[in-house]
């Protein structure tokens, strides 16, 4: 018996067994084999071959192992990864309310917890502005990523052949325009209204990395009247303890508040991203910047 292999057992439940089987397939042989074949999972896990492969059946039809049908090696499933992301996010939306009404009392405007899903930029938390003049709670509000500040921070620590792929496939989203809620529009609510195209920051693949190099050296993006009409924001990156940008942190608020202070609005939000970030596990794991 080499090691890290266990000797044989017999009897033990289900579960364990495939838990056992998918911190195999997360280990660093599998990793770095990409992807482990029944015989090695067994001498691994110190099961019988004939019970692993029964169970390596059944996590693949619920999508947590995937099956390479040409080497026949197992791996983690994306279903895996979806559910990790998920547990990442309920754990960093519990952790940031604290922070999120920290932020929103200091600037007294509306802060706003975001996330990245696929091309769009999800809204997880809102904490209001107490001015009765505000700029909206927009959770569960998708918007495209690339035309928005928060968007932009979470993908400015990607390399440039990632962001090409990226943009390739969404680079023609179109923000969110019109009502939020056509009942609240309908009810005399506020509707978001077509900004201007002069406005955009960005406008095609060029303009986006210009804009992502701007982000890392400052560290935070700004957003005036882009995406709404007399709306301006900033909008800065919360990372973990490798320093893989994670989430953001997003105020916005009506321009005629702000004036020219939009800068200093983008350096204070940095600074309160970072600080969540090191309560996040961050400490002394600086946000990656890109040559």
């Amino acid at each position: 018996m080499t090691d890290g292999e266990r000797a044989p057992r017999r009897n033990s439940s289900g579960l364990a067994r495939d838990v056992e089987i998918l911190e195999v397939l997360g280990g660093v042989e599998a990793d770095r084999g990409n992807g482990l074949g029944v015989m090695r999972i067994a001498q691994l896990t110190g099961r019988d071959k004939a019970i692993i492969s029964r169970s390596l059946a059944t996590l693949c039809d619920a999508g947590l192992v995937d099956r390479d049908a040409e080497t026949r090696t197992y791996r983690l499933g994306s279903r895996v990864y979806s559910l990790a992301a998920r547990t990442l996010e309920a754990t960093l939306a519990a952790e940031a309310r604290m922070h999120l009404r920290r932020i929103a009392r200091a600037t007294r405007e509306t802060t706003h917890l975001c996330v990245l899903r696929g091309g769009n930029v999800l809204t997880l938390q809102s904490e209001l502005s107490p001015h009765e003049v505000r700029s909206t709670g927009w959770e569960g509000i998708l918007t495209a990523a690339w035309r928005t500040p928060s968007g932009r921070v979470l993908i400015s620590d990607w390399d440039r052949g990632s962001l090409a792929a990226w943009y390739a496939e969404h680079g023609q989203d179109q923000p969110v325009v019109g009502p939020l809620d056509p009942a609240m529009a309908a009810a005399g609510f506020h509707v978001l209204e077509a900004p201007p195209l002069e406005k955009a920051m960005v406008r095609d693949f060029d303009s986006l990395l210009e804009e992502l190099q701007r982000i890392r050296e400052r560290g935070y993006a700004t957003l005036d009247e882009e995406l709404e009409r007399g709306v301006v924001g900033a909008s800065a990156p919360i990372v973990d303890f490798s320093g893989r940008i994670i989430a953001a942190i997003n105020v916005s608020a009506p321009k005629e508040r702000i004036g020219g202070q939009l800068d200093k609005l983008g350096t204070y939000v940095a600074h309160a991203a970072q600080e969540l970030s090191q309560h996040l596990g961050a400490v002394g794991a600086p946000v990656r910047r890109l040559p």
